[in-house]
């Protein structure tokens, strides 16, 4: 069972995603692609997420 704080809702389709299941993009606006990533749906493209990716 995934740990719920690894998983986001998506708001345009309903699907329930894993971190590990998202699509990751990078993110808008000024913040460094190193450090922070967008996670988008696999199932139907809308963003999930912006994570702080710094330490991966």
């Amino acid at each position: 069972m995934t740990d719920p704080e690894d998983t986001h809702d998506c708001e345009t389709c309903g699907a329930s995603v894993a971190v590990a299941d998202a699509r990751r993009s990078e993110p808008f606006g000024d913040l460094d692609p190193d450090t922070w990533q967008t996670l988008n749906c696999p199932h139907c493209g809308d963003r999930l997420a912006t994570v702080f990716v710094g330490d991966e």
